[in-house]
């Protein structure tokens, strides 16, 4: 860890966490259709992982997105404005929070789908090896879409072909309302992908943004140099709700203690970089504020420029659903 090292994470967890705070407003304001997924809690994850990565290395998302889209580099206000469903957005406004793409940086999008990322992050990865290149793909996951079939069965098959894939394991804690305790037999996913053979697997805590970003850096390293894959699982807690507008779910009928939560507030991930890097004399207070008012400006001018950008045409609605192309019905 350097200063450059350390101000670039931190800088990159202030601003996805300013950003969250922001989309949470102004859903509750009615200006953001559809649902969101906040990433508030988890950003040591994505500031870790992508703070390795390269612009041509790419990355598989999830519906808890947003934080894995600005730490790979994507514009807050094209970001922004796809939530806000206009025609500046990434998308043209189509998509909204779940379906956000940018393939000059090498974000195939946020995914609706569990796990929809993974097996596109495994197949950039096979055309990495077919074509010698030394690119990687990452696959965000969370651990109750890690139950599904096509985690592992891309795992095989990554472990087996040596391909240049890091899945990344996002072990909130929850599967949309229900505990993680209650979906999987085992919550170890680093010794179920240990099992396969080929597969570097480690655990890590997912709220120490330096352990995310020593373990990114080790599996980086090992898919550039031919190696194989990687599994990284990060324990960690979401603070907000599954989806914003599940406060429904209180009281009695809660899946979840308040207790909990100010426990792992308590581990707030941004906090805790702040006492290490002052400690470590990486940057000072007056750092950490002035990294702190300048993501809230950016946060700021991305909601204007969204608010501000027109609606796509109702004509969009038909545009990229079928090819232009003519096709020979005897070819």
């Amino acid at each position: 860890m350097n200063r450059e090292l350390a101000a670039n994470l931190y800088q990159t967890m202030v601003r996805i966490r300013a950003f969250e705070e922001a989309v949470g407003k102004w859903f509750y304001r009615g200006k953001i259709p559809g649902f969101v997924h906040l990433y508030i809690g988890e950003e040591a994850i994505a500031a870790g992982v992508c703070s390795m990565l390269r612009q041509d290395d790419c990355i598989g998302s999830t519906h808890r997105g947003h934080g894995h889209v600005v730490a790979k580099g994507a514009d807050t206000k094209r970001i922004m404005a796809e939530l806000f469903g206009r025609a500046t957005g990434y998308c043209k406004g189509r998509g909204g929070s779940m379906h956000v793409a940018d393939f000059s940086l090498g974000i195939l999008g946020t995914n609706g789908v569990l796990a929809g990322g993974v097996a596109m992050a495994t197949g950039i990865g096979l055309g990495s090896k077919l074509t010698g290149s030394d690119r990687v793909a990452v696959a965000f996951v969370g651990d109750a879409a890690a139950n599904q079939g096509v985690v592992w069965e891309s795992m095989n098959l990554a472990g087996l072909w040596k391909l240049p894939v890091i899945y990344v394991i996002e072990d909130n804690g929850f599967g949309e309302y229900t505990p993680a305790k209650e979906l999987s037999s085992s919550l170890d996913f680093a010794a179920r992908a240990a099992a396969w053979g080929g597969v570097e697997a480690t655990l890590v805590d997912g709220n120490d943004v330096a352990g995310v970003q020593a373990a990114a850096e080790a599996a980086v390293r090992r898919a550039r140099a031919g190696e194989g894959p990687s599994l990284i699982n990060c324990r960690t807690y979401r603070w907000k709700a599954h989806n914003e507008g599940e406060e429904a779910v209180i009281g009695e009928w809660s899946y979840r203690s308040k207790e909990e939560l100010d426990r792992w507030k308590e581990r707030d991930p941004i906090a805790r970089f702040e006492r290490q890097a002052l400690d470590a004399g990486w940057f000072s207070q007056e750092d950490m504020e002035t990294i702190r008012v300048e993501a809230e400006a950016e946060v700021e001018a991305a909601v204007s420029f969204a608010m501000e950008s027109p609606m796509p045409s109702p004509d969009e609605a038909f545009r990229s659903v079928f090819s232009e192309e003519k096709v020979d019905d005897h070819a």
